[in-house]
Formats: C-alpha cells, sequence, structure tokens
C-alpha cells in the first residue's frame, strides 16, 4: 500500500479530492496540516449533515493507492491540471504492513451505560459486572454506544425499564423506535423488558442491520420501514437530528398513548429553545440529560 501526501488550500480541496476519487484512489482522506499547533482550526458541523467547509486554510489530502507505480502515475497527473499550481507534494511513501482488522478492533472497547448494563462487541469478553449486554460490532448503521446521544438514551431505558436481576416491572410498555439505525436502543428496549418493539427506519440498509443484530442479540423485535407503524405506545423514542425532530413533531405526538413519554435526542445544547418551540403546540419538553453538549428530551402525555 503506497501514500500519497498532498498539501492544499482550502479552495482547491474539493476539487483535488474528486480528481484523486476520478484517479481510481483507494481511499481519501484530508487533515488540517496545522493539526496540534497554535494555528488548528476547528470546524463545526451537526453530525450527519454537510460539514460547513469541504477543508483547512491548509489542508493535508492523503491517497492510498495498492502499487508505487499507480500513486505516481496519479501524481504526474495531478500536476499538468491548473488546480494543481497551489498544491505541493509532500510526499509518495509505502505504508507498513497492517493487520486493518485487529487494528479497526482494537478502537471498540466495551462501553458502560450504567454499571450493570453494557456495549460488548463480539471480540471482547464482557466485563463481570455486566448483567444486561448488547453484542454489536461497528457497521454502515448509525449507533454503537459511543456517541452521547445513543449513550443517553440507552440510559434513559435502563432507568425506566426492568431491573435484570429482578422482576420489576418495565415502565417502557409497548415502545417504538423512530430511526432505528443499528437497532441498538430497540434492542436495549426489548432486554429491558418492553412488551413489544417496533423499530422503524426510512433506509433499507438500517432495517436489515437492526434484523442482524436483534438476531444475534436473541430478542423479538418488529422491524421495518415507518409504514408499519400502527397505533398507540406507552413509549416513542427518536435519536435522530434536531431538523428532522421538528419536522416530525406532530407525527411523533400523535403516537403517544395516554400516560406514556416522548423520548427526543439528537439534539445539541444549542438547539434546546428550538424543539422547545417546535413541540409547544402538543407537547412541554424538558431536558432529562446533558453529555458532551448534547441533551436528551422529554415530555408525558
Amino acid at each position: 500500500m503506497f501514500e500519497l501526501s498532498l498539501m492544499c488550500p482550502e479552495s482547491r480541496v474539493e476539487t483535488l479530492c474528486d480528481a484523486l476519487d476520478a484517479l481510481d484512489a483507494l481511499s481519501v482522506s484530508v487533515e488540517d496540516a496545522d493539526a496540534q499547533t497554535d494555528a488548528e482550526q476547528a470546524l463545526f458541523g451537526e453530525p450527519g449533515m454537510p460539514p460547513p467547509k469541504s477543508g483547512w486554510q491548509r489542508s493535508r489530502v492523503v491517497a492510498l493507492y495498492d502499487s508505487q507505480a499507480s500513486a505516481l502515475e496519479a501524481l504526474a497527473l495531478l500536476k499538468v491540471q491548473d488546480f494543481f499550481a497551489d498544491c505541493t507534494v509532500l510526499a509518495v511513501q509505502e505504508l507498513p504492513e497492517q493487520d486493518w482488522v485487529r487494528l479497526t478492533q482494537s478502537q471498540f472497547t466495551p462501553v458502560e451505560i450504567t454499571p450493570e448494563f453494557w456495549i460488548v462487541p463480539t471480540w471482547h469478553e464482557p466485563p463481570q459486572q455486566a448483567r444486561v449486554i448488547i453484542r454489536l460490532d461497528p457497521g454502515l448503521a448509525f449507533g454503537t454506544g459511543t456517541h452521547p446521544t445513543t449513550r443517553m438514551c440507552l440510559r434513559w431505558i435502563a432507568q425506566h425499564g426492568s431491573a435484570a436481576n429482578n422482576h420489576a416491572e418495565s415502565a417502557l410498555g409497548r415502545l417504538l423506535d423512530y430511526g432505528c439505525g443499528s437497532g441498538i436502543l430497540a434492542i436495549g428496549a426489548a432486554k429491558h423488558g418492553a412488551s413489544q418493539v417496533d423499530a422503524v427506519d426510512i433506509d433499507e440498509a438500517a432495517v436489515q442491520s437492526t434484523l442482524r443484530n436483534a438476531q444475534a442479540n436473541q430478542v423479538a423485535l418488529n422491524v421495518g420501514l415507518p409504514v408499519i407503524v400502527t397505533g398507540l405506545y406507552q413509549t416513542v423514542l427518536a435519536n435522530i437530528l434536531a431538523t428532522p425532530l421538528k419536522v416530525l413533531a406532530p407525527l411523533l405526538w400523535s403516537r403517544v398513548a395516554a400516560g406514556g413519554t416522548l423520548v427526543l435526542a439528537g439534539i445539541l445544547e444549542r438547539q434546546e429553545d428550538e424543539l422547545k418551540a417546535a413541540y409547544a403546540p402538543y407537547c412541554q419538553l424538558v431536558v432529562s440529560d446533558r453529555e458532551d453538549g448534547w441533551i436528551l428530551m422529554a415530555a408525558k402525555r
């Protein structure tokens, strides 16, 4: 494997990345060339949304090729392009052989939700204190337990569900996970005593991911596209993003049964007032958890 490393200004990042893709790069990444210095710049954006900029003022663009010849050929073709005038070549170098599977696995370790509730990749042994375990490996669909919004939702589920080591009745009742992603929240609800769990997503890949993960965790879920949603639920849970949550306000609230609870996540702290205003015609949202700049909001009917 060979790495072609280039320096370019922000205005050239998108064009250069597109060109590298067209020149059959195996992957292309963009880094702040001034990272870990006083000149470092933070690019803030909402998860799942396009970044505010395509790069930094001084961006390091790295492309991987399967051979040195391929990397050098791509470089030669780039050098004659007008847009390459402001770019410089940093290096063309061979990367040392690595066990990429082991390297990836090393980045994902068990995640503690509560002292007794853990998310554990399949290549790890569960911690001794774990009483409720979700087996989940990284995949295409959102939700591995590492993001604050996922952890907050799972904490809420654990607090309102039945305990793992007694016969306490779960307050989750019939539950709807709207925008299920990997299915992690739906699986957590099933493991905490929800009487029925409907998990829906507009992405067919997420539906398939949830089905696989539910089977791996030996829980029964009703999984599909949103058309499967029927009736009322004791708990309606949506961990997506602020903009779709605002659009979905009337739909989500209409599915909450009397005495039931609406739980929303994927919301930045600065978006609290926006969500409260969007849901004001239906309910009064309150913040019930906070973590790393994110909030979880809830309302009871």
